[in-house]
């Protein structure tokens, strides 16, 4: 009978956040697959946890993945932990998943921590609708093009952001989404955990005099239903109402219907866009 894999949140800086039930399953599983077995020790030993360790890593997930399945294909059990938070958010935890259930192996995972879901939970900002982008990319055509694709979303965005890459991040941010609300949390769970809302725009000018420490989450504003209109009705205000009909026209929409389609997008009244064509 195969073995199973257990994916165990552990915790984001505060020990005292990791659940019984990650104790357990840690001091019963055959091995644990951790992203720095550097790192992870310290844990283990905190909690005397004495179960042996093997590296599963950004570099070695694809061979190492087919090793930890045919490890489980004998009957093993094993658990994976990244170095902080839940496996497989933001990190190649999610390859292991795919191929465990590729080969018919079972996966559960043990909640607990995650930075994405405690910033956004202490951000101040709407929590009903939400995206996490993780880390941006290094490379520049796909950062760019990622950004780009925020410049539209309405819902909440999260993103993982180092210390030293803040100040250009946050300047990218500006440039492209303009100047939205944000929190910036850093150190979380931890003794100097900060929670600091504010705008684009004033995190600028607070980090030319104050350098950034700790690893942030940045929680960020999307762009809201009015600020969409406002923008879509300037656009069209560059064009003629007569233009404007045209544009439709030109489709097959009949008179009728595009003259309500020209007032709504214009933000006037349908009798106006019939007085303007009748002034024609």
């Amino acid at each position: 009978m195969a073995g199973k894999l257990f994916l165990c949140a552990t915790p984001i800086g505060n020990l005292g956040d990791m659940t019984p039930r990650v104790i357990e399953t840690l001091e019963s599983v055959d091995v644990i697959a951790a992203e720095d077995t550097r790192n992870s020790i310290k844990l283990l030993n905190h909690f005397n946890i004495k179960t042996p360790m093997t590296s599963y890593h950004e570099y070695n997930k694809i061979e190492k993945a087919d090793t930890l399945i045919a490890k489980m294909q004998t009957g093993q059990n094993i658990a994976l932990i990244t170095d902080a938070g839940t496996p497989a958010i933001s990190d190649p935890g999610e390859v292991l998943v795919q191929k465990c259930q590729e080969a018919g192996i079972v996966v559960t995972s043990l909640p607990g921590p995650a930075a994405c879901i405690t910033a956004l939970t202490l951000s101040g900002l709407s929590t009903r609708r939400f995206c996490f982008e993780g880390f941006l990319s290094s490379d520049k055509k796909e950062r760019r093009a990622v950004l780009e694709d925020l410049k539209e979303e309405s819902r909440t965005m999260i993103l993982y952001e180092a210390p030293h890459h803040l100040k250009g991040t946050l300047k990218e941010l500006y440039v492209v989404l303009g100047n939205r609300k944000i929190t910036l949390c850093r150190e979380l769970t931890k003794k100097f955990e900060t929670i600091f809302p504010t705008t684009l725009e004033d995190a600028l000018e607070y980090y030319e005099s104050n350098d950034p420490r700790g690893e942030y989450v940045l929680v960020i504003e999307g762009k809201s239903h009015q600020q969409k209109e406002e923008e879509k009705q300037a656009s069209f205000s560059e064009i003629s109402i007569e233009d404007h009909m045209k544009l439709y026209e030109d489709k097959g929409v009949d008179r009728k219907e595009a003259m309500k389609l020209v007032a709504k997008e214009r933000g006037i009244s349908k009798r106006d866009v019939y007085n303007y064509l009748l002034s024609l």
